[in-house]
């Protein structure tokens, strides 16, 4: 038997059809890949963008395909929805359906994501306390705010917030609770995150920071929340987005590392022989940030997958594009390049408004991070400065005068040049 016939025999199953994973199997034939690549994915859809699902009210509109179904047979991508993963077969090397079914698999991936993190508080149990991160819970969601608010948002994370967003444009009563002092304080530091929270106060949002919630009250369905010390909130639904848990149990029940996420190397590799991870469920050690952790954007697990379907084919790919992510509120649209962190100069530029803004993380002097609410061409143009990786004074950065593009030219010279060996001044 030659060595395509061996080839064209090798099975690749991909667990999840998220994103990652569509992205991996059209990397692996794109790569040369030519034995069989299934996609197998529990909800009994085409495989979906998950951003529409808290940024629109009409979840059917929200509902994205990510391909067209003609698209897989066309690349020879055999899908497999409706149908969800029992458990990994490691001694058979087989993929083991519920109901019994079973898929041989010479090699499998993980892109199985995460799901909604529950914290188990009184009454979470009754109707209309949702969470949100499938197309189920926003037909759910939005269902109940069609028919009225008040909505309580449990939670200022991104997908929170961008519901209560959506419920204002509605005309809907919106409170949202959160535990830590500002929303967005963690991904965004405080300096944005209090811009952020000055546009939702804007357009009519109820914020209450620094409280947890007790329990939820109803009889059968929700009426109340009831806030850590006594304070009673009005509540027709609840959304609540606490956080996230990976979904790696099928890579901890076969062995393989798994710490905050099923654990990778560069390329995808777990340490367990044929089994792989890619997007959201995967810690891997970003390129561009040298901490290992688990990076839950779309355009970050798209590019990922990519690079470790490619890997599995047979021609090893990283991902180094540095993270990005957006969030439409309002109207507008929050874009961020680069990850922050606690110990980063935060510099924002002058004139910032919560309707417009642009920030600046610094780290050791050079560009960490950039983000920026209705300012596209600046959020761009810093991005440039970002992948120079150069030594660029705050004070450029946040003089509305300076042409954002023109200077990432200028710094976009030979390493060793001075451009590169000291802060970029006006």
């Amino acid at each position: 038997m030659n060595e395509r016939a061996i080839v064209s025999k090798t099975h690749h199953v991909i667990v999840g059809g998220s994103i990652a994973g569509v992205s991996a199997a059209m990397a692996m034939r794109q790569s040369g890949f030519d034995g069989m690549v299934t996609v197998v994915d529990a909800e009994p859809l085409l495989p979906y963008e998950k951003p529409p699902l808290s940024k629109k009210a009409d979840p059917e509109q929200a509902v994205r395909p990510i391909l067209p179904e003609e698209h897989y047979r066309e690349h020879g991508i055999d899908l497999v929805i409706g149908l969800r993963v029992h458990r990994l077969d490691d001694e058979h090397r087989r993929v083991v359906l519920a109901g019994g079914g079973e898929l041989p698999a010479d090699r499998v991936l993980l892109t199985t994501g995460v799901s909604a993190r529950r914290l188990g508080t009184p009454g979470e149990q009754l109707d209309n306390v949702h969470t949100l991160r499938t197309a189920a819970d926003a037909r759910r969601v939005f269902a109940g705010l069609h028919r009225g608010g008040p909505l309580v948002v449990v939670g200022g994370g991104f997908i929170g917030l961008e519901a209560a967003a959506v419920a204002r444009t509605m005309g809907i009563d919106v409170t949202v609770v959160e535990a830590t002092a500002l929303p967005l304080l963690g991904p965004l530091g405080p300096a944005v995150a209090r811009l952020m929270t000055r546009l939702h106060r804007d357009n009519g949002v109820r914020v209450i920071s620094g409280r947890t919630v007790e329990r939820y009250a109803g009889h059968g369905s929700v009426e109340e929340v009831v806030l850590a010390g006594g304070e009673r909130l009005p509540a027709a639904t609840v959304v609540v987005g606490v956080g996230v848990v990976p979904s790696d149990q099928l890579a901890a029940a076969v062995g393989a590392t798994v710490h905050g996420g099923v654990v990778v190397d560069e390329y995808g590799r777990t340490d367990h022989p044929w089994l792989w991870a890619a997007g959201d469920v995967a810690s891997q050690i970003h390129p561009r940030t040298g901490v290992r952790e688990r990076i839950e954007h779309w355009d970050v697990a798209m590019r990922h997958g990519a690079a470790v379907g490619a890997s599995m084919a047979g021609r090893p790919t990283i991902n180094d594009a540095a993270p990005y992510f957006w969030s439409d509120q309002y109207g507008k649209s929050l874009q961020m390049f680069g990850r922050e962190r606690g110990s980063d100069q935060v510099v924002v530029r002058e004139g910032a408004t919560p309707e417009r803004f642009v920030a600046f993380w610094l780290r050791a002097g050079r560009l960490a991070a950039v983000a920026g609410l209705d300012e596209p061409k600046a959020v761009r143009a810093a991005k440039a400065i970002l992948d120079t990786d150069a030594a660029v004074a705050p004070e450029v950065l946040t003089d509305p005068s300076t042409d954002l593009r023109a200077l990432a030219r200028r710094l976009a010279r030979p390493a060793g040049s001075p451009a590169q060996s000291q802060p970029a001044k006006t």
